[in-house]
């Protein structure tokens, strides 16, 4: 359809006390527009919002009660109307009154008595601008739908490539899927717990850093794809010089990810905050540092206490419980009371003191991930 006949369907609401120069308006624009009147301001702002809704209102600004002034004040405020333009048509053709008109929001000012011609013309002109205007809000929002879709489906494409790839890590290790969903949601439930507390507000207030960490968790053990099977699936215990290499997995995952980093930004350049390149920091983070502890006894680096990114601390605690309660080729599941136990003992040693008070906060909260994503039915407790 063309932008002549839409505008030749459109509706035009005349507002004016004199019913006279209802009648002439009316008669002028008839032919080729949807005409509808009102003799008064306040029953044009009952009428404007009734079908078919104007596409443009034609405004007397002398009248009696309602003047136009305070008619278009109404329209400019209504968010149902406030997109209508208005023309003024009005004896009152002194520069200050076109200036009122116009400041209030008036697209043109027409000077009684009309000329014909000159009315029809800007009629067409303003009907043409809406419709364009219309089209254009129209195909911006398509627009941005499609941005929203398009950043939908890389975003979904992301998260189930990322866990493939760790699901990878797991496979490797005889552990189950349900791992990682368990460890992830342990740490949204502490994420969430602790991102008001005084010193966890600035790194997990933020609810797409949040998000960032609850997605990278699963990459926690990525590094075990580095590590051969002859000690990561050995059934007894590893002798000293075994777990020294089962420990590498941890620098290995980290140095995996730094690359990917490095490649990333050597190609991209800077990025935002939310960047591919944050997501891919928060899980070096994770996958260098869970293995860390409290007091600098752990792996890789010896990091101590807030050294450690909060990313890690979180997971360190996430993925020690679960090792805990969870049956693994080389040792029976731990009872829960005994679990905790161990996470209490481990309390400003191995894990940051107030990550252990969130957990026995969410101990319940806890006890119902395990039994969501239970490796077995019998299991866990």
């Amino acid at each position: 359809m063309s932008v002549e006949d839409a505008v030749k369907r459109q509706a035009i609401l005349i507002i004016d006390d004199t019913r006279e120069n209802l009648t002439v308006i009316g008669q002028l624009l008839q032919p080729y527009y949807q005409v509808r009147v009102a003799n008064s301001g306040r029953r044009a702002l009952k009428a404007v919002v009734n079908p078919p809704v104007p596409a443009l209102i034609l405004l007397d600004v002398m009248m009696p009660e309602m003047d136009g002034y305070q008619v278009i004040a109404e329209l400019q405020a209504d968010p149902r109307t406030c997109d209508i333009p208005v023309i003024f048509v009005t004896a009152m053709d002194a520069d200050e009154d076109e200036e009122r008109g116009l400041a209030l929001g008036a697209v043109d000012y027409i000077a009684k008595p009309i000329k014909p011609a000159i009315l029809l013309a800007r009629v067409r002109t303003h009907l043409e601008l809406k419709q364009a205007r219309d089209w254009l809000a129209d195909q911006n929002s398509y627009l941005e739908g499609e941005v929203r879709r398009r950043m939908a489906e890389n975003e979904l494409i992301k998260d189930v490539s990322l866990h493939s790839l760790a699901l990878l890590a797991e496979k490797r290790d005889n552990e189950t899927g349900n791992h990682l969903h368990r460890t992830q949601a342990y740490i949204e439930a502490l994420m969430e717990r602790l991102r008001d507390h005084p010193r966890f507000a600035a790194e997990l207030a933020d609810t797409a850093q949040r998000q960032r960490i609850a997605k990278a968790a699963p990459l926690h053990d990525i590094g075990k794809v580095g590590i051969a099977d002859a000690i990561l699936l050995k059934p007894g215990k590893l002798t000293v010089e075994e777990f020294e290499i089962m420990k590498t997995h941890a620098a290995i995952g980290a140095d995996t990810i730094s690359e990917a980093i490095n490649h990333v930004s050597s190609r991209a350049g800077s990025q935002p905050a939310n960047s591919p390149l944050a997501f891919l920091e928060t899980a070096r983070q994770i996958a260098g540092g869970h293995h860390e502890k409290w007091d600098g006894s752990g792996y890789p680096s010896r990091l101590a206490g807030n050294a450690i990114p909060v990313a890690a601390r979180l997971m360190a605690l996430a993925d020690v419980f679960d090792a805990l309660i969870s049956r693994r080729h080389y040792k029976e599941a731990f009872p829960l009371e005994q679990a905790v136990s161990i996470i209490t003992e481990g309390r400003g040693k191995h894990f940051d003191p107030d990550i252990v008070d969130a957990f026995l906060a969410l101990m319940d909260e806890f006890v119902q991930i395990a039994k969501r994503y239970a490796d077995h039915p019998e299991e866990p407790f």
